[in-house]
């Protein structure tokens, strides 16, 4: 039995790596190739009699190493720098604007459809408003190099203010200025911890000598993410701003008293985290999404009675991304194509209490609106064409030179 197991956990994880490797080509997302064969072995497996335990509690265990992970991934290859405050901050409305007019309205919704209080309403709305960085990153590799940095400040922005916001409205059931007041303080509070931490990881990543000396920093980041969830602590803010910090520590090598630090000898062992990062970024997610499918019920992806919602909601999300992105002077294609739903909306939707769930937000309307976005962002990136390093040089020049 467990050699059958470890057989068929080593054969799927090589198919996973042949699935990531070919995306570049195929312009398919791998993650719809792994939830694809998640879903063929939900229908396989149980017809050759293999008793597996429950596999469920696993999925958010995975899901949130998985996202830590592909945030920090993310962050690690990103370059900051003044030329680049334009994008940032235009990542972070881009974010921000859309996921809150699509939750208050999605919410405002509900409420009308049933009754519920708005709070409640809302905390059921915000997994549905956010990007998933676990499917966009990943997706986004064939893109130009300045469409390809936007989704990665955007959706790890997104998953970053998604988790923010979800935890604001389930732990306030009114929204007062007294739970704005908690909400900031605790908001400086993540800001003012991460980065003494981060300075403290650094330090760490660059005196110790073991041999073993990665695994621990991750180790560290996972458990600081984990213990700022529990006293409800913006976490991925850490995570995102280590990623940046160690990803640009040559701009740092002039500040006096980190004159002891290294540099030479920090941004190699930083290569090497960056490669480590990386390795386990793709374990944990392709684990992540072929559980997810292997537990997916045909019954609840072709659910009849959800689909027209499911594609409402879907809609939406289009309608609303395509105006802020005119709005913002962003190339409507091919970023009106990205804004994938998935590995944190899973999570948030598993993280929402007893209490407060609402049926009419249930398994079949996360699955299809997950899989409708999912196959929109394939279209879009197949029949997408990266400009040539000319193309884009010219088209830079012509922006830049004012007309006489």
């Amino acid at each position: 039995m467990s050699v059958i197991v470890i057989i068929s956990l080593c054969v799927l994880l090589l198919i996973a790596y042949i699935f990531d490797i070919t995306s570049k080509y195929t312009k398919l997302p791998s993650v719809i190739l792994l939830m694809a064969l998640g879903l063929v072995l939900g229908v396989v497996v149980p017809g050759t009699g293999l008793n597996l335990p429950d596999l469920n509690p696993i999925l958010p265990i995975l899901g949130s190493v998985g996202l830590i992970l592909i945030v920090l991934e993310g962050a690690l290859e990103l370059e900051v720098s003044k030329s680049k405050n334009g994008l940032i901050l235009k990542s972070l409305l881009m974010a921000l604007i859309p996921m809150l007019i699509f939750a208050f309205a999605l919410a405002w919704f509900f409420s009308i459809l049933t009754l519920e209080p708005y709070t409640k309403c809302l905390v059921n709305a915000m997994p549905l408003a956010v990007i998933s960085s676990a499917i966009a990153i990943p997706s986004v590799r064939g893109l130009d190099s300045k469409n390809r940095e936007f989704v990665v400040y955007e959706s790890s922005f997104s998953d970053i203010l998604g988790v923010m916001f979800f935890n604001f409205f389930v732990v306030n059931k009114t929204v007062n200025f007294s739970a704005v007041l908690n909400f900031s303080w605790e908001f400086l509070l993540m800001i003012l911890l991460t980065f003494i931490s981060t300075i403290l990881l650094t330090i760490l990543l660059n005196r110790i000598k073991h041999h073993v000396k990665f695994v621990p920093i991750i180790l560290l980041v996972i458990l600081i993410y984990e213990v700022s969830k529990i006293v409800h602590l913006p976490g991925l803010i850490f995570v995102l701003i280590f990623g940046l910090f160690l990803g640009n520590i040559n701009q740092l090598s002039h500040i006096k008293w980190l004159t002891s630090i290294n540099f030479d000898k920090l941004k190699k062992e930083i290569h090497k985290f960056q490669e480590l990062v990386v390795e386990f970024a793709f374990l944990i997610r392709t684990s992540f999404f072929i559980l997810f499918g292997f537990l997916l019920k045909p019954s609840e992806l072709f659910n009849g009675d959800t689909i027209l919602l499911s594609m409402q909601i879907f809609f939406a999300i289009l309608l609303i991304r395509a105006v802020i992105l005119l709005m913002l002077r962003m190339p409507v294609f091919p970023l009106i194509f990205i804004a994938p739903r998935g590995l944190i909306t899973i999570l948030l939707f598993l993280s929402i209490p007893a209490i407060q769930f609402m049926p009419i937000v249930n398994n079949s309307v996360i699955i299809q609106v997950i899989m409708l976005s999912a196959f929109w962002m394939m279209f879009g990136l197949m029949g997408y064409k990266k400009p040539n390093q000319e193309t884009q040089l010219h088209s830079e020049a012509n922006v830049e030179t004012p007309e006489l």
